[in-house]
């Protein structure tokens, strides 16, 4: 796979990196997320105070300083919950580097995303982001992120879904592939039906490899 910036260089890894990604309940009413390397430093924060998070149309997506990388923005009238990203603070007239539309409105998360590069670059997500198990595609089908589940190495136990694993890809740019968390937050989130019988409790698994 190619080596591609969308939204900052710095961000895109040589070699396969995971990100263990918390969505956070502030002091407001309202949720954040923090992602935290392998090593447990501070990569990505959001934070967000409105009354309702779900009524929330602008997202901004900060490294570990604080420093805004990329806005994510809900476009309004939108019947698919089309979405635009901009990078760094968004400011009015700047025209997005992405789109994010879902295709379609009922059933599991099927979500286009369109990238305006120079020619267009489209990647394709699959799965369900409810339930933590996304992939998302390039336009050659390769697998260039997904979203997981996290599994407590010590126990073998499945966390909660406020805690779950972003692996990146090596050339895949990781503020971009952060961005996307959030726009599926917004469109998907828990809006679907949980189709783990056990809720959110944690559940043990034998313990793989890749665990």
């Amino acid at each position: 796979m190619k080596s591609e910036v969308i939204v900052e260089e710095g961000f895109v890894y040589k070699d396969e990196t995971h990100l263990t990604v918390s969505k956070t309940t502030l002091f407001f009413a309202g949720d954040g997320y923090t992602a935290y390397d392998c090593k447990g430093e501070l990569v990505f924060r959001v934070d967000s105070y409105g009354s309702d998070a779900r009524d929330t149309d602008e997202l901004v997506l900060m490294d570990a300083s604080g420093r805004c990388l990329l806005t994510v923005r809900r476009k309004r009238p939108s019947l698919h919950q089309r979405w635009e990203g901009f990078v760094g603070e968004r400011m009015e007239g700047e025209k997005p580097i992405f789109s994010v539309r879902r295709s379609s409105i009922i059933g599991r998360c099927n979500v286009a995303v369109e990238v305006y590069t120079n020619p267009v670059e489209e990647y394709q997500i699959e799965g369900s982001f409810a339930n933590r198990h996304c992939t998302i595609f390039n336009a050659e089908k390769e697998i260039v992120a997904e979203i997981r589940r996290k599994v407590d190495a010590s126990t073998n136990v499945v966390l909660g879904k406020d805690v779950f694993v972003l692996s990146l890809k090596p050339g895949f740019d990781g503020a971009f592939g952060m961005g996307l968390v959030l726009v599926l937050d917004q469109i998907d989130g828990d809006d679907l039906p949980d189709e783990d019988e056990g809720g959110d409790h944690g559940m043990y698994v034998e313990p793989t490899q890749e665990n």
